[in-house]
Formats: structure tokens, sequence, C-alpha cells
């Protein structure tokens, strides 16, 4: 998505009684949201990449009144691992062991990278690419969605 439409899409908003709008085109999602203040209202511009993995995306709003600066944040690049469901993210197999891989870990393609415990089942996910985890999104027991991203990939043998 390039600044221009994103341009319109906040002028859209602030000619309109319409309070936000969420645009996903591709990997790419942008939401442009109005906060109303009392004497000034000014809509915010907000960027999010799918690469968050806490429970809410990493968003950047640039609300400063009259000339509103926004900054894109970036995620890593790679292949991305996202949730085939929705439940719980564990790291490891049991609280005790060590987590299957860390950021840095060298993995191969079917080797298992986390489990997700859905409806009190255990389902391993594996990697579908071989190379070396960049950024591992998820934290130990938070809850995922479907389409979630989980981990980060850099292909490589």
């Amino acid at each position: 998505m390039d600044i221009q439409f994103i341009r319109r899409l906040a002028e859209l908003l602030e000619k309109s009684a319409i309070d936000e709008i969420e645009v996903v085109e591709g990997d790419s999602k942008v939401r442009i949201t109005r906060h109303t203040a009392p004497a000034h209202p000014a809509p915010a511009i907000a960027y999010a990449q799918p690469a968050p993995a806490m429970p809410t995306t990493p968003t950047i709003v640039g609300a400063a009144p009259p000339p509103a600066a926004a900054t894109v944040e970036v995620p890593p690049q790679g292949y991305m691992i996202k949730s085939p469901m929705v439940g719980t993210f564990y790291r490891a197999s049991s609280p005790e062991s060590a987590p299957f891989v860390e950021e840095g870990s060298m993995v191969k393609a079917g080797q298992t990278l986390c489990i997700i415990e859905a409806m009190k089942l255990l389902n391993e996910i594996e990697a579908d690419v071989s190379g070396k985890v960049i950024k591992v999104l998820a934290g130990n027991g938070q809850p995922v969605e479907y389409g979630e991203p989980l981990f980060i990939i850099a292909p490589g043998d």
C-alpha cells in the first residue's frame, strides 16, 4: 500500500461520519480511526503489519493535531509461520522442558516449532521450510487466533 492511498483513506474518514476504516491487502493491514477530542477532532492513522505476536498487534499511531506524523514499523523479512487454528500457544512440550526452538535456531522442514492446545488436544506445529528462526512472535501460554503469525524464518539450508 502506498502513502497516497492511506492519505485518501484519511481524507475519506474526515469527510464522513465513519469513525474507523480498516483495509487488508495481502499481508498488509491499515486501520485508520478517528479519535474525537472535545474541541479538535483529528483522525489517527495506524499502520500494522501482521508480524506482531503479543495479544495486540503492534500499532504505531500518529495523532498529533494539525500536522499528524505517522511512522511505519517494518517487521523482519522472512517466511511467516501462521497458526493453523485457534488455541493456546506453547513453546515446549511441558513447563520443565526447553523450548522446541529459540530465536537464532536453525530448523529443518518438518521440525516441531511449538504446540497449540485446542479443545484439550495438543497439536504440534511444524516448520514448512528449513532455515533460521528470526523471530518468535507468540508468547508461551498465549491464546492465538487462526492465521496469527507465530514465527518468522529466514529460509536457507
